[in-house]
Protein backbone atom coordinates (compact mmCIF):
# COMPACT_ATOMS: atom_id res chain seq x y z
CA UNK A 1 0.00 0.00 0.00
CA UNK A 2 1.63 3.30 -0.75
CA UNK A 3 0.51 5.85 1.49
CA UNK A 4 2.23 9.54 1.87
CA UNK A 5 3.90 9.40 5.53
CA UNK A 6 5.44 13.10 5.89
CA UNK A 7 8.93 13.46 7.97
CA UNK A 8 10.59 15.69 10.21
CA UNK A 9 14.49 15.89 10.70
CA UNK A 10 15.85 15.66 14.50
CA UNK A 11 18.49 17.28 14.80
CA UNK A 12 20.94 14.51 15.30
CA UNK A 13 20.22 13.72 11.27
CA UNK A 14 17.74 11.43 11.64
CA UNK A 15 14.41 11.46 9.92
CA UNK A 16 11.32 10.38 11.94
CA UNK A 17 7.98 9.53 10.44
CA UNK A 18 5.36 11.54 11.65
CA UNK A 19 2.80 8.50 11.21
CA UNK A 20 4.09 5.25 12.95
CA UNK A 21 2.49 2.38 15.01
CA UNK A 22 2.50 2.04 19.00
CA UNK A 23 2.46 -1.02 20.54
CA UNK A 24 1.43 -0.51 24.00
CA UNK A 25 -0.78 -3.11 25.36
CA UNK A 26 -0.25 -5.49 22.06
CA UNK A 27 0.25 -9.27 23.80
CA UNK A 28 3.70 -10.12 23.30
CA UNK A 29 2.44 -13.43 21.04
CA UNK A 30 0.58 -11.03 18.61
CA UNK A 31 3.07 -8.38 18.23
CA UNK A 32 4.66 -9.24 15.42
CA UNK A 33 1.88 -9.72 13.09
CA UNK A 34 0.39 -6.45 14.29
CA UNK A 35 4.19 -5.03 13.15
CA UNK A 36 4.53 -7.22 9.98
CA UNK A 37 0.64 -5.78 9.44
CA UNK A 38 1.33 -2.00 9.94
CA UNK A 39 4.41 -2.62 7.97
CA UNK A 40 2.70 -4.17 5.05
CA UNK A 41 0.16 -1.09 5.18
CA UNK A 42 3.02 1.36 4.59
CA UNK A 43 4.23 2.29 8.18
CA UNK A 44 7.85 2.65 8.72
CA UNK A 45 8.32 3.76 12.55
CA UNK A 46 7.24 1.37 15.39
CA UNK A 47 6.91 2.78 19.13
CA UNK A 48 7.82 0.01 21.83
CA UNK A 49 9.53 0.25 25.33
CA UNK A 50 11.75 -2.41 27.29
CA UNK A 51 8.50 -2.58 29.76
CA UNK A 52 5.94 -3.16 26.97
CA UNK A 53 7.95 -6.75 26.87
CA UNK A 54 6.92 -7.46 23.07
CA UNK A 55 10.11 -6.04 21.69
CA UNK A 56 11.25 -9.30 20.85
CA UNK A 57 7.77 -9.25 18.54
CA UNK A 58 8.92 -6.10 16.91
CA UNK A 59 12.02 -7.23 15.80
CA UNK A 60 10.44 -10.43 14.54
CA UNK A 61 7.78 -8.29 13.01
CA UNK A 62 10.08 -6.20 10.98
CA UNK A 63 12.34 -9.45 9.88
CA UNK A 64 9.07 -10.91 8.39
CA UNK A 65 8.04 -8.12 6.59
CA UNK A 66 11.05 -8.62 4.09
CA UNK A 67 11.97 -4.93 4.63
CA UNK A 68 15.76 -3.72 5.26
CA UNK A 69 16.59 -2.82 9.11
CA UNK A 70 17.47 0.97 7.65
CA UNK A 71 14.36 1.14 6.68
CA UNK A 72 11.96 1.12 9.24
CA UNK A 73 12.45 3.59 12.55
CA UNK A 74 12.21 1.90 15.81
CA UNK A 75 11.58 3.75 19.40
CA UNK A 76 11.63 2.24 22.62
CA UNK A 77 12.04 3.29 26.01
CA UNK A 78 14.02 2.74 29.31
CA UNK A 79 12.46 0.83 31.74
CA UNK A 80 11.50 2.65 34.91
CA UNK A 81 13.50 0.20 37.16
CA UNK A 82 16.96 0.66 34.76
CA UNK A 83 17.69 4.33 35.80
CA UNK A 84 21.10 5.71 36.52
CA UNK A 85 24.48 5.38 34.44
CA UNK A 86 25.60 2.13 33.98
CA UNK A 87 21.55 0.76 34.07
CA UNK A 88 20.77 2.43 31.01
CA UNK A 89 23.72 1.10 29.06
CA UNK A 90 23.13 -2.64 29.89
CA UNK A 91 19.18 -2.09 29.33
CA UNK A 92 19.43 -0.71 25.92
CA UNK A 93 21.65 -4.22 25.19
CA UNK A 94 18.92 -6.34 26.33
CA UNK A 95 17.12 -4.30 23.95
CA UNK A 96 19.18 -4.74 20.81
CA UNK A 97 19.54 -8.90 22.15
CA UNK A 98 15.75 -8.82 22.19
CA UNK A 99 14.93 -6.66 18.65
CA UNK A 100 17.90 -8.58 16.94
CA UNK A 101 19.25 -4.98 15.88
CA UNK A 102 22.44 -3.75 16.39
CA UNK A 103 20.88 0.25 17.09
CA UNK A 104 17.98 1.45 17.47
CA UNK A 105 16.80 4.83 15.95
CA UNK A 106 15.54 6.52 19.19
CA UNK A 107 16.45 5.91 22.86
CA UNK A 108 13.70 7.50 25.28
CA UNK A 109 14.09 7.74 29.02
CA UNK A 110 10.26 6.42 29.78
CA UNK A 111 9.32 8.62 32.70
CA UNK A 112 11.35 11.55 34.48
CA UNK A 113 10.89 9.46 38.38
CA UNK A 114 11.58 12.82 39.82
CA UNK A 115 11.62 11.70 43.14
CA UNK A 116 14.48 9.27 42.69
CA UNK A 117 16.69 11.87 41.25
CA UNK A 118 18.54 9.61 38.87
CA UNK A 119 17.40 10.70 35.67
CA UNK A 120 20.79 13.33 35.16
CA UNK A 121 22.98 10.66 35.25
CA UNK A 122 21.00 8.30 32.75
CA UNK A 123 21.14 11.14 29.96
CA UNK A 124 24.69 11.05 30.65
CA UNK A 125 24.65 7.53 29.43
CA UNK A 126 22.09 8.21 26.63
CA UNK A 127 24.61 11.01 25.51
CA UNK A 128 27.37 7.83 25.39
CA UNK A 129 25.25 5.46 23.68
CA UNK A 130 24.20 7.68 20.75
CA UNK A 131 27.79 8.76 20.55
CA UNK A 132 29.02 5.10 20.38
CA UNK A 133 26.08 4.04 17.29
CA UNK A 134 24.15 2.24 19.58
CA UNK A 135 21.04 4.65 19.46
CA UNK A 136 20.57 6.87 16.44
CA UNK A 137 18.62 9.53 18.34
CA UNK A 138 17.81 10.19 22.39
CA UNK A 139 15.04 11.90 23.45
CA UNK A 140 12.81 11.91 26.82
CA UNK A 141 9.16 11.17 27.30
CA UNK A 142 6.87 12.52 30.05
CA UNK A 143 8.99 15.27 30.98
CA UNK A 144 8.04 18.37 32.45
CA UNK A 145 9.53 21.84 31.58
CA UNK A 146 11.76 21.78 34.86
CA UNK A 147 12.96 18.28 33.81
CA UNK A 148 13.54 19.64 30.41
CA UNK A 149 15.55 22.61 32.47
CA UNK A 150 17.00 20.39 34.88
CA UNK A 151 19.11 18.64 31.47
CA UNK A 152 19.70 21.96 30.12
CA UNK A 153 21.26 23.35 33.37
CA UNK A 154 23.63 19.90 33.91
CA UNK A 155 25.02 20.27 29.99
CA UNK A 156 24.94 18.12 27.46
CA UNK A 157 22.52 18.06 24.39
CA UNK A 158 18.85 18.40 25.08
CA UNK A 159 16.12 15.76 24.11
CA UNK A 160 15.44 15.46 20.38
CA UNK A 161 12.41 14.28 21.35
CA UNK A 162 10.05 14.48 24.35
CA UNK A 163 6.82 12.01 24.29
CA UNK A 164 3.94 13.12 26.04
CA UNK A 165 0.31 12.55 26.31
CA UNK A 166 -1.39 14.83 23.72
CA UNK A 167 -5.06 14.82 22.53
CA UNK A 168 -7.86 17.02 21.74
CA UNK A 169 -8.81 17.28 25.51
CA UNK A 170 -5.50 17.41 26.98
CA UNK A 171 -3.23 19.67 24.84
CA UNK A 172 -0.42 20.68 27.09
CA UNK A 173 0.29 23.81 25.28
CA UNK A 174 2.47 25.45 28.12
CA UNK A 175 5.21 22.38 27.31
CA UNK A 176 4.46 21.99 23.45
CA UNK A 177 5.63 25.72 23.19
CA UNK A 178 8.68 24.60 25.64
CA UNK A 179 9.74 22.15 22.74
CA UNK A 180 8.75 25.16 20.26
CA UNK A 181 11.19 26.92 22.01
CA UNK A 182 13.89 24.47 22.06
CA UNK A 183 13.67 22.19 19.08
CA UNK A 184 12.55 19.42 20.56
CA UNK A 185 10.03 17.33 18.81
CA UNK A 186 6.57 16.28 20.49
CA UNK A 187 5.07 12.86 20.18
CA UNK A 188 1.75 12.39 21.17
CA UNK A 189 0.91 9.40 23.17
CA UNK A 190 -2.92 8.55 23.19
CA UNK A 191 -3.17 11.08 20.27
CA UNK A 192 -6.74 9.89 19.80
CA UNK A 193 -7.44 10.38 23.56
CA UNK A 194 -8.46 6.76 24.17
CA UNK A 195 -11.45 7.53 21.86
CA UNK A 196 -12.92 10.00 24.72
CA UNK A 197 -13.49 13.06 22.37
CA UNK A 198 -14.29 10.95 19.32
CA UNK A 199 -18.11 11.81 19.80
CA UNK A 200 -17.47 15.52 20.28
CA UNK A 201 -19.66 17.23 17.77
CA UNK A 202 -17.23 19.58 15.98
CA UNK A 203 -15.28 16.07 14.55
CA UNK A 204 -18.26 14.38 13.70
CA UNK A 205 -18.91 17.91 11.57
CA UNK A 206 -15.40 17.62 10.05
CA UNK A 207 -15.44 14.08 9.31
CA UNK A 208 -18.52 14.46 7.18
CA UNK A 209 -16.76 17.56 5.52
CA UNK A 210 -14.06 15.70 4.56
CA UNK A 211 -15.49 12.37 4.32
CA UNK A 212 -13.22 10.58 6.76
CA UNK A 213 -13.43 9.31 10.25
CA UNK A 214 -13.26 11.82 13.50
CA UNK A 215 -10.38 9.46 14.56
CA UNK A 216 -8.32 10.50 10.95
CA UNK A 217 -9.74 13.92 11.60
CA UNK A 218 -7.75 14.26 14.85
CA UNK A 219 -4.42 12.70 13.70
CA UNK A 220 -4.40 14.96 10.86
CA UNK A 221 -4.56 18.19 13.54
CA UNK A 222 -1.60 16.35 15.50
CA UNK A 223 -0.07 16.37 11.72
CA UNK A 224 -0.98 20.16 11.24
CA UNK A 225 0.16 20.77 14.43
CA UNK A 226 3.78 19.56 13.82
CA UNK A 227 3.51 16.80 16.66
CA UNK A 228 4.53 13.01 15.61
CA UNK A 229 1.51 10.32 16.06
CA UNK A 230 1.91 6.55 16.77
CA UNK A 231 -2.02 5.25 17.45
CA UNK A 232 -2.00 1.75 18.25
CA UNK A 233 -4.24 -0.77 16.90
CA UNK A 234 -4.30 -4.70 16.15
CA UNK A 235 -6.93 -4.27 13.08
CA UNK A 236 -5.76 -4.23 9.50
CA UNK A 237 -8.27 -1.93 8.19
CA UNK A 238 -7.99 0.19 11.60
CA UNK A 239 -3.64 0.72 10.89
CA UNK A 240 -4.80 1.98 6.79
CA UNK A 241 -6.87 4.16 8.32
CA UNK A 242 -4.37 5.52 10.89
CA UNK A 243 -1.76 5.31 7.63
CA UNK A 244 -3.97 7.45 5.01
CA UNK A 245 -4.12 11.15 7.25
CA UNK A 246 -1.39 13.32 5.09
CA UNK A 247 -3.61 14.36 2.72
CA UNK A 248 -6.20 15.85 5.03
CA UNK A 249 -6.31 19.46 4.58
CA UNK A 250 -7.73 21.41 7.52
CA UNK A 251 -7.72 25.30 7.44
CA UNK A 252 -6.56 27.51 10.46
CA UNK A 253 -10.10 27.79 11.25
CA UNK A 254 -11.00 24.12 11.30
CA UNK A 255 -7.56 23.45 13.48
CA UNK A 256 -8.76 25.87 16.07
CA UNK A 257 -12.32 24.18 16.42
CA UNK A 258 -10.05 21.46 17.59
CA UNK A 259 -8.10 23.08 19.44
CA UNK A 260 -11.04 24.26 21.23
CA UNK A 261 -12.02 20.89 22.76
CA UNK A 262 -9.19 21.17 25.26
CA UNK A 263 -10.16 20.09 28.63
CA UNK A 264 -6.59 19.84 30.75
CA UNK A 265 -7.68 16.54 31.18
CA UNK A 266 -5.07 13.62 31.59
CA UNK A 267 -5.97 9.79 31.06
CA UNK A 268 -2.22 8.88 32.19
CA UNK A 269 -0.10 9.67 35.82
CA UNK A 270 0.91 12.26 36.20
CA UNK A 271 4.28 12.80 35.87
CA UNK A 272 5.27 14.84 39.21
CA UNK A 273 3.97 11.96 40.98
CA UNK A 274 4.41 9.05 39.08
CA UNK A 275 7.25 6.91 40.40
CA UNK A 276 6.89 4.03 38.31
Amino acid sequence: MAVDIPSVPLPGGASLPQIGIGVFQVPPDDTANVVRTALEAGCRHIDTAQMYRNEAGVGQGIRDSGLAREDVFVTTKLANDAHGHDNAITALEGSLERLGTEYVDLYLIHWPLPGRGKFLRTWEAFDELQKAGKTRAIGVSNFRPEDLDRLAEHGGPLPEVNQIELHPAFQQRELSEYHRAHGIVTEAWSPLGQGRVLGAAVLADLAGKHGRTPAQIVLAWHLRRGRVVFPKSVHAERIRENLDVADIELDEAELAAIDGLDEGRRLGPDPSTFEG
